[in-house]
Order: structure tokens, then sequence, then C-alpha cells
């Protein structure tokens, strides 16, 4: 399976594709497989169109850190929150964030918790505490374990980097609660679905998960989460 050539990445807001801003390389085969071998999947992809594509970006803290700033809440909220959180500093980088008050950055929406959380991430930036050159060359497992050394980096935050900054093709967030309702929604009328029920749908999207999981969340919300 490939991997795109440019790393990081976000889900855009609808908007025209621009020549820079270009989707995953794997995605037009994900598609195809993807509605070839799941029935959902075939109704659901033709809804979106490409410009809603999952495309790059560049900024390996600013993924994290907008990870960190939507845990546990709504992607409504997750939004407000992090758009006062980046109004607090004109770059918003792991060096300004270390200036920055912490009630600044509570009075921004973020819990006392993920302020300690922020000030982490942004240390192990600034003193080199992460191997990002070696990134690309590293599998999904091993990725994840580097990132929840870091506190307040679970499996869940990890995954949206590996989606959203390394775009790998093949994540599956359990923890997710978009996936999981998308699931639920789609593929069980709406009733409860326990983590296996959501694996075993998610058989069916390998190698591929990362696609279809971008759909379920497009499924029950209509614009795009950004990180």
């Amino acid at each position: 399976m490939t991997v795109a050539t440019t790393k990081a990445a976000t889900l855009m807001a609808p908007e025209v594709m621009t020549p820079e801003l270009k989707a995953p390389d794997y995605w037009d085969q994900a598609c195809a497989e993807l509605m070839k071998h799941d029935r959902i999947m075939r109704k659901l992809i033709p809804k979106y169109p490409k410009a809603e594509f999952l495309t790059t970006r560049g900024d390996p803290f600013q993924t994290l850190a907008r990870a960190i700033v939507g845990q546990q809440i709504s992607v409504k909220a997750a939004q407000s929150v992090w758009e006062r959180t980046t109004a607090l500093t004109k770059n918003f980088t792991a060096k300004a964030v270390l200036k920055l008050d912490p009630a600044a950055l509570k009075g921004a929406g973020l819990s006392l918790r993920k302020v300690e959380y922020m000030q982490d991430l942004a240390n192990h930036f600034v003193n080199g505490g992460l191997h990002c050159a070696k990134w690309d060359s590293l599998d999904d497992d091993t990725v994840i374990a580097e990132l929840t050394a870091i506190r307040g980096i679970g499996r869940w935050t990890a995954e949206m980097f590996l989606i959203f900054y390394l775009m790998r093709p093949n994540v599956l967030p359990l923890d997710d609660i978009g996936l999981i309702k998308g699931i639920s929604l789609a593929y069980f009328s709406g009733e409860p679905v326990s983590r296996n029920e959501a694996k075993e749908v998610a058989a069916n999207w390998t190698p591929w998960q990362t696609v279809a999981t971008w759909y379920m969340w497009r499924s029950i919300d209509p614009i795009p989460v950004e990180y």
C-alpha cells in the first residue's frame, strides 16, 4: 500500500482544491475498493465531492496540539477552543506555547489538565524529545508507542496523528466517538455498537480503514473535522 508523498494532513472544510492541496495518492484506489467490497461505502462515498478530501498541510506540533484540544469534546466545541487557543499568539509554535501564561490557555477553553498536556507536548518538541525525522520509516505501532510516551497523548491522539500528519491509510481509531456513532447509524440502525462489532465491520475496510473512518465521520457531521 502507498502513503502520500507529502507529510501532514488536515480534513478541510468544503472548498475548491488548489494545486498545493493534494489528496493522498491512495484515495481513489481506496474508494474504489471500499465501494466494491462494502455496500454501505458504495452508497456513502459518492455523496461527497473530491473537494472535501483528506488534504496535506504541514505541522506536526499543531496536529498533535489540535488532537489534544479535541479530546472528549465535539467537533464543533473543539473548533471553537482551537480558534481561541491559536489566537493567543501570532504563530502557534511549540516555543510560543511555552511562553504563554497557563491562565491564558485556560481562558481559551482548555481544561487545566489539557493546559499541562499542551505544555508537555511543546517541551518535547523544543527539547528534541521526539524523533520526527524517523516517523516515515516506522510502522504504525512504533509511532504510537513513541507518541503515547508523552503525557496526555493516548492511543486516540496518536491515531489522529497517524491519520492527519503521516497520512497512514489503514488506521482504525476504535476510541473515536464519531467513528463508533457512524458505524452504529450506518450498519446497526442506530443500535449500540461494541468495539468487537466495530472491528468486525472495519475488517471489511482493510487496507483502507483510514478512508472508511473519514466517511463515517462525514456521515454524521457535514463539516469535516480538522487537525
